[in-house]
C-alpha cells in the first residue's frame, strides 16, 4: 500500500474551484477584460508567471494580473464570508480512512497558507492533514513540480510512494514530474487525451481513491 496522499485542494477537498472560476471571470470583466470561463480554467492552479503569460496571451500586454487578482480574492472572500465553503463529496470520509491506516497526508495548494487552513478548518478537515503546504513556500509553483517534492520532503516520503490528487492540468503536470502516483478526480472537466498519459487512475470522486489505495 502506498505511504502518503498529497492533495491539491480546490476542487479536489473543497469545492471552490467552481468559486474562483466565478469570481475569476467578474473580476476580469469588471476591470474590462471579457474573461470567461475557458480562460479561468486556463490557469487553475497555475504558478503567478505562468499565469501573467497565459492570461497576458489572452488579453494583450496592458493585463493588470495583480489588479485583476486581488479584486478576484476580494470577492470571493466576501461570498465566503456570508455563505460559507463546502467540502467535496467523500472527502471526510477518504481523509479518516488514510488516517485509520495511518497513511500520512500533505495538502499541496496554490493557495496561501493561511488562507487554505481557515477553509480547511470551516469544513472540519484541517486535522486531517499532517502537512499543508503552499506554493508559496517553493521557488516554483504548478505545473513545476516543486510543490510535490516539497510536500514529499515533509512527509518524509519518496514521491514515489504518495498518490497525488489533483482535478487540473497544471496540477498533473507537477505531481507527475515529480514522481508521484498521479490520480485525478474530475472536477469541472474530465481528463483529456494530453492529460491520461500523465495519469496513475482516474478516480470516480474521492471514495474512489479508497479503492486506488487499497490496489497500489
Amino acid at each position: 500500500m502506498i505511504k502518503g496522499v498529497i492533495s491539491d485542494m480546490d476542487g479536489v477537498i473543497l469545492d471552490s474551484e467552481k468559486l474562483y472560476v466565478r469570481f475569476w471571470c467578474e473580476a476580469g470583466n469588471f476591470y474590462g477584460y471579457p474573461m470567461q470561463k475557458f480562460h479561468a480554467l486556463s490557469i487553475r492552479s497555475m504558478a503567478r508567471p505562468y499565469a501573467i503569460k497565459r492570461l497576458q496571451g489572452f488579453f494583450g500586454e496592458d493585463f493588470d494580473y495583480d489588479k485583476v487578482r486581488n479584486k478576484r480574492v476580494e470577492l470571493m472572500d466576501s461570498f465566503v464570508e456570508k455563505n460559507g465553503i463546502e467540502a467535496k463529496s467523500g472527502a471526510e470520509t477518504l481523509l479518516r480512512y488514510l488516517k485509520e491506516k495511518g497513511i500520512k497526508t500533505a495538502l499541496a495548494t496554490a493557495t496561501p497558507v493561511d488562507r487554505a487552513k481557515k477553509y480547511l478548518d470551516m469544513v472540519g478537515l484541517l486535522e486531517c492533514f499532517d502537512e499543508v503546504c503552499s506554493a508559496r513556500m517553493v521557488e516554483h509553483g504548478k505545473p513545476a513540480p516543486d510543490i510535490y517534492l516539497y510536500a514529499a520532503e515533509k512527509l518524509k516520503l519518496a514521491p514515489k510512494d504518495c498518490i497525488a490528487l489533483e482535478d487540473s492540468p497544471n496540477g498533473i503536470r507537477s505531481a507527475n514530474a515529480a514522481g508521484c502516483k498521479t490520480v485525478m478526480v474530475p472536477d469541472l472537466d474530465q481528463p483529456t487525451e494530453e492529460i491520461k498519459p500523465l495519469l496513475f487512475d482516474i478516480a470516480n470522486g474521492l471514495e474512489d481513491v479508497i479503492r486506488i489505495a487499497e490496489t497500489c
